[in-house]
């Protein structure tokens, strides 16, 4: 299956004229090495620009799906795509595109303006309390080398663990810690693990304040507040588990479960 990670979004550039240029840029999810971009003008930000320059972008050829990472530009490139009759999907992750748009030397550019840019950034909304909550949690770790054998053979309903963050894949040594939470949800768990699968979860962050909290990001932009807690001795662990996130390439894991039994599990995910 042939998918285009897509972006289109302003630059921080300026035509002759002081128009805010745009740029549109498209490539290949597999490593094909097939990339494309196009500057337009804020003046012809519109889907009739969008619509004929993708088709123009590889011969007329177009994918089977366009994976869209920011929020900001999807209702544009869904209106685009609806005319090419190619669907969209909403992926966070979009990692051959994101790789490329880190790579761009923006200051060279004879449009360049001279603001600070940084191509990745995304408006996320503030973060809200989740609809459901299980009745308690804990920060937990396992080494590497065991993590994909904890759970792969067991019967968990809901099971999200691409191969291609299997440690392993990621070059993470064995004996590295990789960093989680455990959610023990009771009657709730299924509940809240169908939640949690709904959201699409990318990301689980400890952030400290008063009180320091858990925020789950999830989606292109929603952010939800899992938990807050102002124990220090919580706070400590919340802060190894950040540490063990920069250890471990930032690969972690959330697991629900009804109890601590160690007998059943409703839900697992595999995050970076």
């Amino acid at each position: 299956m042939q998918i285009w990670q897509i972006d289109f979004s302003k630059r921080p550039y300026k035509d002759k004229t002081g128009q805010t240029l745009w740029e549109l840029c498209l490539c290949d999810s597999s490593d094909s090495g097939f990339r494309y971009s196009s500057l337009c003008p804020q003046s012809q930000v519109n889907a009739e620009w969008l619509t004929k320059t993708i088709k123009t972008a590889q011969q007329g050829t177009l994918p089977e799906r366009f994976d869209v990472f920011r929020p900001q530009c999807l209702g544009l490139i869904e209106t685009s795509a609806k005319i090419l009759g190619v669907p969209v999907q909403q992926n966070p992750h979009c990692q051959q595109l994101k790789t490329w748009l880190a790579e761009q030397n923006y200051q060279n550019s004879e449009y360049y303006t001279g603001e600070i840019f940084d191509p990745l950034a995304i408006e996320r909304n503030p973060p809200i309390p989740p609809p459901i909550q299980g009745q308690q949690w804990r920060f937990a770790a396992l080494n590497a080398a065991d993590l994909i054998d904890a759970f792969t053979d067991l019967p968990i309903p809901i099971l999200n663990m691409p191969k291609s963050l299997y440690p392993v894949n990621l070059g993470i040594a064995s004996t590295t810690p990789i960093p989680g939470i455990i959610i023990d949800a009771g009657r709730q768990s299924m509940r809240l693990a169908k939640w949690l699968q709904e959201t699409q979860p990318t990301a689980l962050n400890y952030i400290p304040g008063s009180p320091d909290g858990l925020i789950l990001e999830a989606g292109l932009a929603d952010r939800w507040v899992l938990a807050t807690f102002e124990d220090t001795e919580v706070s400590k662990a919340g802060q190894i588990y950040q540490q063990r996130k920069q250890q471990s390439h930032q690969l972690h894991f959330i697991l629900i479960r009804p109890d601590d039994s160690g007998m059943t599990y409703t839900g697992f995910w595999l995050l970076q």
